[in-house]
């Protein structure tokens, strides 16, 4: 399910607080989801589904996605997850995203009751769905699950549960390991990545749990942009704004793939030339999609 709405920023916002909830409605980010799982003590889950049908239908969200994190599949949580939420609320509901993806038969379950629902309430806008790959079974199988589902709109790396799920003696989500020779989750990313543009879905890398460490924060959001991310989650409404900078074009990438466009359009209209220099730099075909690719980027972040 493509979408021209960008997911620079996906803000948690745990479903049992109220005050937590009137803050994000206001918030900078792409998308708001409202959780009722890691965030969520299981003896509050049930207050905070009908915190969140309030909230989904009482507020203006603006052009923010709204979306809510159900429990996983396999969980005692997620069927009334699902139906109280969505049979509450789907009408202003946009996303659901589904932590703990294994294999691609979770994805097609939460599916179908999607589509039940929809049928038995007489909606006529689908809900899109992000599937979180968190343990080394779902990253076995991320190829299949990004191909299970027409709603899928995007995959999302969970480097918390990733860490425990392969074993590595981490204990901060998202954090670097001073000890590794390199971007720690380089080659998980990278497969998520992948498998989710091969899909035609946008990639979202996980949080970094340290909120108060800006540096790292950017460093965190730079790797992941670096590997062909789409966004990133935030935990705290800090890190929006440093967040939505990253992954959006600055003014020069912008004005470089402008210039790179207009160049090589002249050379195929003007000129019958395959490649062409542009200030010591070769271009051809490839270099026109990643100017093309750029220029999108900055269209849906409001700066073309």
């Amino acid at each position: 399910m493509t979408t021209t709405q960008p997911r620079r920023t996906e803000l948690a916002v745990p479903g049992s607080n109220p005050k937590f909830i009137a803050k994000a409605v206001s918030a900078a980010a792409d998308l708001i989801f409202l959780d009722l799982e890691d965030s969520v003590a299981p003896d509050q889950r049930p207050q905070a589904r009908q915190l969140i049908v309030k909230a989904l239908n009482e507020n203006d969200w603006g052009r923010k996605l709204r979306a809510v994190r159900v429990n996983a599949t396999t969980s005692q949580w997620f069927y009334d997850d699902l139906i109280t939420v969505v049979e509450g609320a789907g009408h202003n509901l946009d996303v659901v995203i589904l932590p703990k993806v294994n294999l691609p038969g979770d994805v097609y379950m939460l599916d179908m009751l999607l589509s039940q629902i929809e049928m038995k309430l007489g909606f006529t806008r689908p809900i899109a769905i992000e599937a979180q790959i968190e343990s080394a079974q779902g990253m076995a199988n991320v190829e299949q699950i990004a191909t299970a589902s027409r709603r899928l709109a995007a995959l999302i790396f969970g480097p918390g549960d990733f860490a425990a799920s392969i074993g590595a003696p981490l204990l901060t989500i998202g954090g670097e390991a001073a000890e590794y020779p390199g971007h720690i989750w380089h080659a998980a990313l990278s497969r998520m990545v992948v498998a989710a543009k091969a899909a035609g879905l946008d990639a979202i890398d996980g949080p970094y749990g340290v909120y108060t460490d800006a540096q790292g924060l950017h460093k965190s959001a730079t790797q992941a942009r670096l590997l062909g991310c789409d966004g990133k989650w935030a935990i705290h409404p800090s890190q929006l704004e440093p967040i939505n900078m990253i992954f959006s074009p600055s003014d020069e990438e912008l004005a470089r793939a402008q210039q790179i466009h207009d160049r090589y359009t002249q050379a195929l209209d003007g000129e019958a030339r395959g490649a062409v220099t542009l200030n010591g730099d070769m271009i051809d075909a490839a270099s026109l999609k990643m100017a093309e690719r750029v220029l999108a980027k900055g269209r849906a972040a409001g700066k073309i």
